[in-house]
């Protein structure tokens, strides 16, 4: 099993930033991809971002230039950091992982951090 933990969440007010971070821990023989999904009240999940072990980088094409997503192999740790942030930004941010085990990859979510963008 992959335990995640995810931190950084909060109120901010718009225009300003947070920093999200997820720490994986747990049995895995790697971390391929790590990355952040949303879902806001009334709409489906949606990725926010996602980074390979390579440091290669996708993005939801509305976020880019505001959210950038890096991430520590060392450490299993990855991180996402907002900035300007908008009202419509306001969602539960999930950190997502796909890791090797011993039958395959797996997927794995954490519990969800509240973003809240608001004055």
């Amino acid at each position: 099993q992959v335990q995640l933990v995810e931190s950084g969440g909060g109120l901010v007010q718009p225009g300003g930033s947070l920093r999200l971070s997820c720490a994986a821990s747990g049995s895995m023989f790697s971390i391929y991809t790590m990355g952040w999904y949303r879902q806001a009240p009334g709409k489906e999940r949606e990725l926010v971002a996602t980074i390979a072990r390579s440091g290669s980088t996708d993005y939801a094409d509305s976020l880019k230039g505001r959210f950038t997503i890096s991430r520590d192999n060392a450490k299993s740790t990855v991180s996402l950091q907002m900035n300007s942030l908008k009202p419509e930004d306001t969602a539960v941010y999930y950190c997502n992982v796909v890791v090797a085990t011993s039958i395959g990859t797996k997927t794995y979510w954490g519990p969800g951090t509240q973003v809240t963008v608001s004055s």
